[in-house]
C-alpha cells in the first residue's frame, strides 16, 4: 500500500500542475488554449485506451515492470515538453507519451493490486492509498508553480521529469513486487485463514476473465457513464482553473496554491469516503454525495474573484473529488469480484479516462475561446455532475444479479 500511495501521489500530483504551463506557455508561443488543452485530451486518451492492456496484463503479471515502464515514459515525455517548439511536438511529448506512461503508472495499475489485495477492507485501503494523490497534488503543484515563477516553465517540466523517474523507480522495484497475496502464500486482509471456515468466500474464486457478461450488465454502464462525465469535468477544472484564476485577477502564486487546497480536502475526502465504504449498506449514495458537493464548488467557482472564495471553491471541491478514487474501483470490486478487477477496471478506465477525461480539457478550451470566459464550460460542468449524482443511484447491488 506504500508504494502505491507514493506512486498515486507523484504521477496524479504532476499531472494536476499541468494548469500552471497553460498561459506561460500560450503567452510564449502564440498557442490557444484549444491547442494547450489539446495536448491533455491526448494525455488523458491515450491513458484510457492504454488502460486497457494494462488492467489486463495486470490479471497475469506483477506490477513491478509495468510501473517502471511507466515512470520512465513520463518522465521522458516531460523533460522533452521543455524542449519543444511546434505544437505536434507538445502533442507526442506530452499527448502520446506522458499518456502511454499514465495507464502503466497510476490508479489502473495501483487501486487494481490494491483490490486484490483486500476485500473485507477494501475501501479503507483504497481510500488511504489514494490519500496519496492528494498529498502529491497539495505539494507539487505549489512547488511547481514556484519553479515557473523563478526559472520558467521549461524548469518546471524538466523538475516533473526528474522527479517521477527517483520516485517511481523505487516505489516501483521495492514495494510492488507481486499481483496478489496469494502469489506469497497469504490471504486478502491479512487474514490467516479464511473468514468463516475453509471454503473460499465468493469473491475470492477466479471466474472467466470473460469481459462479456459485464459487457452485458447495464450496471457496469452506469457507472461508466456517471465516472466518464465525473472525470470530463475533473479534467476540464484541472486543466483550466488556474488560467481562469489569472483572468479574474488572482495572482499566480494564489492560483496554484488553491490547486494544493484541492489536494489537503481531497486527502479529507479520500480518507472520509474510503473508510466509511466498507460499512455503509451502499456505497453508492457517497458516490452521489461527493458528485453533489463538486457542482456546489463549481457554483462558487462561478462567482470567484477573490482568493477567499478561490480558496472556498477549491476545499468543497476537493472533498467531493475525494470521493472518486476510492469509490470508482470499490463499487466495480464490490459488483464483479476482485479477480477481474485488472480487466474490468481497465475497461472502464477508457471510457471515464479516454473519453470522458480526453473531452473535458479540449471541450474547456474550444468554450473559452469561442466566447472569451469559461463560465458556459462551468455551467455545462455542474449540470453533468447534477445528472450523474442521479444516474450511479440507479446501480443495483451486487446481491441482485449473479456472480461472476
Amino acid at each position: 500500500m506504500l508504494g502505491a500511495f507514493l506512486i498515486m501521489g507523484v504521477s496524479y500530483g504532476a499531472r494536476y500542475c499541468l494548469g500552471i504551463f497553460v498561459k506561460p506557455m500560450s503567452e510564449d508561443y502564440g498557442w490557444s488554449r484549444t491547442v494547450i488543452s489539446s495536448a491533455a485530451s491526448i494525455m488523458i486518451f491515450i491513458y484510457g485506451i492504454g488502460g486497457i492492456f494494462s488492467g489486463r496484463l495486470l490479471d497475469h503479471t506483477a506490477p513491478r515492470w509495468i510501473l517502471t515502464a511507466g515512470a520512465v515514459l513520463i518522465a521522458a515525455g516531460f523533460i522533452l515538453v521543455a524542449f519543444v517548439k511546434q505544437p505536434w511536438q507538445f502533442f507526442l511529448a506530452y499527448g502520446l507519451l506522458c499518456g502511454l506512461g499514465s495507464a502503466c503508472f497510476g490508479a489502473v495499475v495501483c487501486s487494481t493490486t490494491i483490490s486484490k489485495w483486500f476485500v473485507r477492507k477494501r475501501g479503507f485501503a483504497i481510500g488511504l492509498a489514494s490519500i496519496g494523490t492528494g498529498l502529491g497534488t497539495m505539494l507539487l503543484v505549489p512547488l511547481t508553480g514556484e519553479i515557473v515563477i523563478r526559472w520558467g516553465w521549461q524548469a518546471g517540466f524538466i523538475f516533473l521529469g526528474v522527479l517521477t523517474l527517483v520516485i517511481g523507480l523505487a516505489a516501483s522495484q521495492i514495494f510492488m513486487g507481486k499481483t496478489k497475496p496469494e502469489d506469497y502464500g497469504l490471504l486478502p486482509d491479512g487474514d490467516q485463514e479464511r473468514p468463516g471456515g475453509a471454503d473460499p468466500a465468493p469473491d475470492d474464486v477466479p471466474g472467466k476473465l470473460s469481459l462479456k457478461p459485464l459487457l452485458a450488465d447495464n450496471r457496469f454502464w452506469y457507472l461508466t457513464v456517471s465516472y466518464a462525465l465525473a472525470v470530463m469535468v475533473w479534467a476540464s477544472v484541472s486543466v483550466h482553473q488556474v488560467a481562469y484564476a489569472l483572468d479574474r485577477g488572482i495572482d499566480a502564486l494564489s492560483a496554484a496554491t488553491a490547486v494544493g487546497f484541492i489536494g489537503v480536502a481531497s486527502i479529507a475526502g479520500r480518507f472520509f469516503f474510503g473508510s466509511i465504504s466498507d460499512r455503509v449498506k451502499d456505497a453508492k449514495y457517497l458516490a452521489a454525495w461527493g458528485f453533489i458537493t463538486m457542482a456546489s464548488a463549481l457554483t462558487v467557482l462561478l462567482f470567484a474573484e477573490t482568493e477567499g472564495l478561490l480558496y472556498l471553491y477549491a476545499i468543497l471541491f476537493g472533498f467531493g473529488y475525494g470521493a472518486m478514487a476510492p469509490l470508482m474501483p470499490f463499487l466495480l470490486a464490490d459488483r464483479f469480484g476482485r479477480h477481474i478487477m485488472g480487466s474490468a477496471y481497465g475497461l472502464m478506465i477508457f471510457f471515464t479516462a479516454g473519453i470522458g477525461g480526453g473531452i473535458g480539457p479540449f471541450l474547456g478550451g474550444v468554450v473559452y475561446d469561442l466566447a472569451g470566459s469559461y463560465d458556459y464550460a462551468w455551467g455545462i460542468n455542474i449540470l453533468a455532475l447534477v445528472f450523474v449524482a442521479f444516474l450511479i443511484l440507479k446501480v443495483k447491488a451486487r446481491e441482485k444479479a449473479s456472480r461472476y
